[in-house]
């Protein structure tokens, strides 16, 4: 059966959508496509087809005519399933499904309460179309063939709209951090940070807390900047001297990262996307031997704590933040531990190995609809 995921707004090796999804799925035998917009080119990579309808120049640009794009040329591609990966290609999935094809809309992210922490929207903007957001989502996804999402609590609120909604946890693909036993006399005093970074993250405050620290430990920041604003405020802290800033690093970087790093961290500000969310950098840590120092979110909290392979702290206290990091630094035995116990947790129950049963029942279920007519 040929399938096709499509995306105008994710990279085309994105961890969830290529590295997992299409991935698992090509590996499952089916026919995968994946439509990109970033003006890299075609090629056939890991058994999927990579189509580019080129880079959008702006946000408007690429809502309006890049998603046009996309949908050309997944009318060109004629799968029998359809999977969008951004909220602004709803409407292409209305499109395709008047054509009579499968479609399926996977919620990386519940867009609504994630649009309520936009820091370039005003508190009206941003509460009117996140209600805006929420109607349209609701009339719009009860029509589709199926629902996947990120986490259990999308998954929740999907039901309610379409019931054949489905768990796809974002957990990290088995050895791919750490290829084994941890080296823990390779660690430096250092800590990490891998991912996008926005004032939303928490990354004043991370900074802010490495002019605290006194152990001497330096920040690993791998990313980039999403608001210039923010960028210079950072840059002008007095932990920014503590910062090695490594810029967008590929899976290999981020390897090598966590290899020398004590800890990871994923101290996001209590916004509404982010209190019930599972940032995939959580289970990255885990899964690369490290223990997290994150936010102090129930959610979170169960997770880390529960499983004895961090610290939660308040993300809005830089001093929080800087005695968690002395703490695993200057007790290097115990970070170990807390390592270790996260990594099992990892290879027994964060892992895509057991995710993407999840994902290839959905697709088996709807191959099998199709067939029986």
């Amino acid at each position: 059966m040929k399938i096709a995921h499509l995306t105008s707004a994710h990279p085309r090796y994105d961890t969830r959508i290529f590295l997992k999804e299409c991935r698992s799925l090509a590996i499952a035998g089916y026919s995968v496509h994946l439509v990109v917009a970033d003006g890299k080119g075609e090629e056939i990579k890991e058994l999927v087809s990579i189509h580019d309808v080129g880079r959008p120049i702006g946000r408007l640009n690429r809502m309006i005519t890049t998603t046009q794009r996309v949908y050309e040329r997944a009318v060109k591609i004629d799968a029998e399933i359809y999977h969008l990966h951004d909220p602004e290609l709803l409407p292409v999935g209305l499109r395709l499904k008047r054509l009579g094809k499968k479609v399926i809309f996977d919620a990386h992210e519940d867009l609504p309460k994630q649009l309520m922490g936009k820091p370039y929207l005003n508190k009206v903007s941003r509460t009117v179309l996140s209600n805006v957001f929420r109607v349209f989502e609701r009339l719009v996804c009860k029509r589709f063939d199926a629902i996947v999402t990120a986490t259990p609590f999308i998954t929740e609120k999907f039901q309610l709209i379409n019931s054949v909604s489905v768990t796809v946890n974002n957990f990290p693909l088995l050895g791919e951090l750490s290829g084994g036993e941890i080296d823990w006399s390779e660690k430096t005093k250092s800590v990490s940070y891998i991912g996008g970074i926005a004032s939303i993250r928490g990354i004043s405050q991370v900074v802010s807390a490495m002019a605290l620290v006194k152990s001497g430990a330096r920040l690993q920041l791998g990313g980039r900047f999403s608001e210039s604003s923010v960028e210079v405020i950072a840059k002008a802290d007095p932990g920014w001297e503590r910062v090695d800033e490594l810029g967008f690093i590929d899976r290999e970087g981020v390897r090598d990262a966590l290899s020398r790093s004590v800890a990871g961290l994923v101290t996001f500000l209590p916004a509404p996307n982010h209190v019930d969310a599972q940032p995939n950098k959580m289970f990255e840590y885990m899964s690369a031997g490290v223990p997290v120092i994150a936010s102090n979110f129930p959610l979170w909290r169960e997770i880390i704590e529960g499983n004895s392979c961090g610290v939660c702290v308040d993300p809005l206290q830089p001093r929080q933040i800087a005695e968690a990091v002395d703490y695993l630094i200057e007790n290097p035995d115990l970070a170990e531990e807390m390592g270790r116990s996260g990594q099992r947790a990892v290879h027994e129950k964060y892992n895509w190995s057991i995710e993407e049963k999840a994902l290839l029942g959905l697709y088996d279920r709807l191959a099998k609809k199709r067939n029986s007519k």
